[in-house]
């Protein structure tokens, strides 16, 4: 949901007043955008992961322990890989607010779910 010209003066009116309060934390705000290449490690990671099961199964069935160890290597080193992907992502994205806006089109299931009990719970449910 787009913001009004209000909301908007008032937010860049709060970020001016940031910055003229502390340039230094900011400008740290201010260059914390995602990581391009969050996406990309994160699918790397995920197929790592696979890969290392395909061979620590492949270890198993042939009863070659060292290929089995390499494998299960593999499958932490790829799950280590998206998850701290997923932090990067996930701590850029976290900003702080005093109340949580109401759910975006493009929220997730969960948020949406959320806001539609919340609004089940206050009343207002006409257009669910």
């Amino acid at each position: 949901m787009p913001l009004s010209e209000h909301e908007q003066r008032l937010l860049e009116q709060m970020e001016r007043a940031l910055y003229a309060e502390d340039p230094k934390f900011a400008s740290s705000l201010r260059s914390a955008g995602p990581r391009p290449g969050s996406r990309r490690q994160a699918a790397l990671g995920v197929l790592v992961a696979l890969a290392g099961l395909a061979v620590l199964v492949l270890g198993a069935a042939s009863s070659l322990i060292p290929v089995g160890v390499l494998g299960f290597v593999m499958m932490l080193l790829g799950t280590y890989a998206v998850v701290r992907s997923m932090r990067a992502t996930s701590t850029v994205q976290a900003t702080p607010t005093a109340a949580a806006p109401p759910a975006a089109p493009n929220a997730g299931f969960m948020d949406r779910m959320d806001e539609r009990f919340r609004r089940r719970r206050e009343g207002d449910d006409q257009d669910l």
